[in-house]
């Protein structure tokens, strides 16, 4: 496994959340942070039809650009009952002419597991895959899930996208009615990146 030994971290995304998210771990390790909105680049089309494709697809075409190694993430939601869907486009299905809009999405999902007949629990789980690409088109691979149910009504306000009906295994909480740092304990996300710190940055 290769190891980061730059200075500067490009991560490939124009969402402020996620970039302070990676400068709060990165920048008392002495790594700087930019992004792909800092350096002016277009967001590629994800084309991809798996998250590794679509983190892989952001990650290589940011380092290649710039001459910085990069990091990239895609992730999700998957409902076993609608055959995992909408996994890799759990963003698209937010999409509408003013931006995203997960309270839609979140009904619409909730509207087809009932037309569905889909009895609960409803079993679901988030997927977030961590793509490191170096300029030279090396890269290291990092997952994390965390698995749990749908609830409904949508409960509490903290978090985004599927937070307020996504409830992780052992919990009676759903990730909207918990503070950031009890959620990025359990989440997808803080598994992936606690991978990455292990295998590229330890």
């Amino acid at each position: 496994m290769r190891r980061f030994d730059g200075k500067t971290l490009l991560v490939a995304t124009h969402n402020a959340g996620k970039l302070e998210e990676f400068e709060q771990i990165m920048t008392p390790l002495g790594i700087a942070v930019t992004s792909a909105k800092a350096h002016s680049l277009p967001e590629p089309e994800e084309t991809g039809t798996s998250f590794v494709e679509n983190a892989r697809l952001k990650a290589h075409a940011a380092a290649k650009a710039t001459g910085l190694p990069a990091l990239a993430d895609d992730s999700g939601l998957e409902v076993a009952a609608l055959g995992g869907a909408p996994g890799v486009y759990t963003a698209d299905w937010a999409e509408t002419l003013q931006g995203r809009d997960f309270v839609m999405a979140m009904e619409k999902t909730h509207t087809m597991l009932v037309k569905a007949g889909a009895a609960e629990p409803w079993h679901a789980r988030f997927c977030c895959t961590l793509v490191l690409a170096w300029p030279d088109g090396h890269d290291e691979v990092f997952e994390g899930h965390v698995e749990g149910t749908l609830v409904w009504p949508r409960r509490g306000v903290d978090g985004h996208g599927y937070d307020p009906m996504f409830q992780p295994n052992g919990e009676t909480r759903t990730f909207a009615q918990m503070r950031a740092e009890e959620k990025n304990a359990l989440s997808h996300r803080g598994a992936a990146i606690k991978a990455l710190m292990q295998g590229c940055f330890a």
